[in-house]
């Protein structure tokens, strides 16, 4: 029965595998040609990728709130995975934030410049640079989703902002003015229960874990619920400086991702209480 079960989980995975290079190879072509075609609109092509994305791992998003409508939206999330990216980009027309190292990374680096992700170097003493670079991209009116954890983690706790790059909303974006908007985002369940902390890693990808056997173990084994809570939209004028904009929004994020993982929890507990019943029974 467990060779059987092995045989499914490879097949499962490979069939997954082969399903996500042939949507990265056939969406590629069409997302340049569409780029250049219609540079109005740059994420367009990549919220279908991620929508088809969240498809092959199993990935069903539960949204709550709403995403501001306002023109340009800085959105500020917690980092729990790469995942993370195809449940927001698939919500949200918007560029990433990433390490520069991303951009050279195989296969993926390449994608996330088709993402319109600006990369920067997570240096103090860039920090005027990166800042000028994250306001020239949002005075174009392109919204930006940007991990202000500057790391991911196992998602039990959301890790302190660094307020660095709040700095193009104290500046205001070459006049611009800037919403910002705190989300939310949790894994709650796993294979159709609530996810308990030993399954925590089949989602989170931190500290040292390797990418791609972390990816493919989802694809053998993925069946994931994320919530995602759009919190009150913020303005500098809400705040009177980058480290209280920085400490509202972490405030924000905490308590959505509290709230949902509580409601994990009770019923977590109430499925733990229904098998010591039956147990009991039999």
């Amino acid at each position: 029965m467990k060779n059987l079960e092995n045989i499914v989980s490879w097949a499962r995975g490979g069939l997954k595998t082969a399903g996500f290079l042939l949507t990265v190879t056939l969406l590629i072509p069409v997302a340049l040609i569409y780029k250049r075609i219609h540079p109005e609109a740059p994420f367009k092509v990549p919220m279908y990728f991620h929508r088809l994305v969240l498809i092959l791992t199993g990935i069903q998003v539960r949204v709550y709130g709403k995403p501001s409508t306002d023109s340009p939206v800085l959105f500020v999330s917690n980092h729990t995975s790469y995942l993370d990216i195809p449940v927001l980009g698939s919500i949200l027309p918007a560029g990433f934030v990433a390490k520069a190292d991303v951009a050279d990374w195989p296969l993926f680096g390449f994608l996330a410049k088709i993402q319109n992700t600006v990369f920067i170097e997570r240096r103090s003493t860039r920090i005027a640079e990166q800042t000028r670079q994250l306001q020239d991209y949002m005075a174009n009116r392109r919204n930006i989703i940007l991990f202000p954890e500057g790391t991911s983690s196992e998602g039990l706790e959301v890790l302190p902002f660094k307020s660095a790059l709040f700095n193009i909303v104290e500046d205001s974006a070459n006049g611009t003015q800037i919403t910002v908007q705190p989300v939310s985002v949790t894994c709650v369940e796993f294979d159709g229960l609530p996810m308990l902390r030993e399954d925590r890693a089949q989602y989170a990808w931190f500290g040292d874990m390797t990418m791609l056997p972390h990816l493919w173990n989802v694809f053998q084994n993925g069946a994931f619920a994320v919530d995602v809570i759009f919190h009150t939209p913020l303005t500098v004028g809400d705040c009177t400086n980058r480290k209280e904009l920085a400490a509202a929004c972490q405030a924000a994020v905490t308590a959505g991702v509290a709230r949902s993982l509580s409601q994990t929890g009770q019923i977590a507990n109430v499925c733990a209480q229904m098998i010591a019943d039956a147990e009991q029974g039999s």
